[in-house]
């Protein structure tokens, strides 16, 4: 948990880059418009591949191995298991270019494994009728060549789709090694992608395709030529451009991350040759369920745990503070909707300007020695439990901030405002890293994207473990 408000170090802003304008400045406080350039474009994501085609594919190769069982009265129920299983274990193939020889292993891996577990629940439940080897050898084959031949006719045909209209793109590092994996992807119209344009600080006057350094002609080039899929082609592209992937993934990009110098055969994708993975910035992935469903039982939990303590605060707070126990702030939280934080109060501001601009209260001399106290051991944030609990916030995420403060951090730091693209939290990696109080707000940037471009559920519970080992050394702020 951690304390009211923020101080930020000065001097903490780097010099941004060409392509910053407007980019990095996006506000989470609409409508506001830097330079008169608004970025990003907002457009729908763009639709994956349909499943039902696989979907089809993989049922009709359960039938087809179902066709192999020799009892009769049996065929209709494990034809139906067959298909139940197939629904189950379907792979779905996640690569650039999806082949039926690359997920073979895997769909024959299944196959087996389905074909096994429903012999051995066919024997336990009657063993006089239990499948026999030749006949489960047959099924597991029949099985693994329809379903071989239906994929491989469904990659047929999107391969082909693709030759025929292939995804424009665009490729972002270092003009020099981006015009080459560009002109890579050109003469193998195969893999399905067609670079329109690079985005480079500077053009290195090679030739090639056009270079883009501003924001704006980002902008045209995604609308004039329909952009899906964005190429990264340095490591360092990620860190140091992340406000513009993260401005490209608002407006419905797909981010590949590209190895230029590595074999294709060292990672698991390859795109023309080269080794690719997926780069995944978005805040909307799997597992939001499981991260709500945590918030949800465990603030419940604690707030029943902690409601004795609540009520002596509050008892408390209002014998020795008078009345006003509770402490209501606006503040930003998801995708800059505003929302009323909940605290105890431990100090009252001269009026609502100070409390709307005023950093933070921790030195101050008129606090008394009880709201010290709440203050030095979080316990004055008990009450943000309840935002967690009803949905305004969660227990895991940046910290959220008043609008006045949001507007002028989204100004200066970049990346400040990509970080509202996830559920505000009491605590987070920023915090537990130490970024509490005076510290620098480029750095608490830059932990809170990097929270959210790897987040994971387990990454949720240890960020609470090691908040509860703080709290018990905590020192306040």
């Amino acid at each position: 948990m951690t304390a009211e408000s923020t101080v930020p170090s000065p001097g903490a802003s780097p010099g941004a880059q060409p392509w910053d304008r407007g980019l990095s400045s996006v506000s989470v406080l609409p409508p506001r418009v830097a330079d008169g350039f608004r970025f990003p474009l907002r457009r729908p994501p763009a639709r994956p591949a349909s499943p039902l085609p696989l979907l089809a594919a993989d049922l009709l190769a359960a039938l087809v191995g179902a066709f192999a069982l020799d009892e009769t009265a049996h065929r209709p129920v494990l034809a139906a298991a067959l298909v139940s299983g197939a629904l189950l274990l379907r792979p779905y193939a996640g690569r650039p270019v999806p082949g039926v020889l690359d997920e073979l292993p895997a769909v024959c891996g299944r196959i087996a494994v389905l074909w096994l577990g429903l012999a051995a629940l066919l024997a336990a439940y009657d063993p006089e009728r239990a499948l026999t080897a030749p006949t489960l050898l047959l099924g597991c084959a029949l099985h693994t060549a329809a379903a071989g031949a239906g994929r491989g006719a469904v990659h047929w045909r999107r391969r082909i789709a693709l030759l025929r209209h292939p995804r424009t793109a665009l490729v972002i590092g270092p003009a020099a090694t981006a015009q080459r994996v560009s002109a890579a992807l050109l003469r193998n119209a195969r893999c399905g992608v067609r670079p329109v344009g690079v985005v480079a600080e500077h053009p290195d006057g090679t030739g090639g395709l056009p270079v883009l350094t501003t924001g704006e002609e980002v902008e045209r080039a995604l609308i004039q030529n329909g952009v899906r899929v964005v190429l990264t082609v340095h490591p360092a592209v990620r860190t140091a451009q992340g406000p513009l992937l993260r401005a490209l993934a608002g407006s419905g990009c797909t981010l590949w991350e590209v190895d230029a110098d590595c074999p294709a055969y060292e990672m698991r994708d390859q795109l023309a040759g080269f080794a690719v993975r997926r780069l995944d910035l978005g805040a909307g992935r799997r597992g939001s369920a499981g991260k709500r469903l945590l918030d949800v039982a465990v603030s419940g939990t604690l707030l029943v745990l902690a409601s004795p303590v609540l009520l002596v605060c509050a008892a408390v707070l209002r014998c020795t503070d008078g009345p006003g126990v509770v402490f209501r702030q606006e503040r930003i939280g998801k995708d800059g909707r505003p929302f009323t934080l909940l605290k105890f109060r431990t100090h009252r501001p001269v009026d609502e300007h100070e409390a709307a601009t005023r950093w933070s209260v921790a030195g101050e001399q008129r606090m008394s020695r009880f709201c010290r106290f709440l203050r030095q051991t979080s316990l004055d944030e008990l009450l943000q439990l309840w935002n967690v609990f009803w949905g305004d916030m969660s227990l895991v995420g940046p910290r959220p901030e008043r609008p006045y403060f949001v507007a002028q951090f989204s100004k200066t730091y970049p990346g400040y405002a990509a970080r509202h693209r996830m559920q505000t939290g009491i605590t987070g990696l920023a915090q537990i890293n130490g970024l509490r109080g005076d510290t620098s707000i480029e750095d608490r940037a830059r932990f809170d994207n990097a929270y959210i471009d790897n987040w994971s559920l387990w990454q949720d519970v240890c960020i609470l473990l090691r908040t509860a080992a703080a709290l018990v050394r905590s020192t306040g702020s």
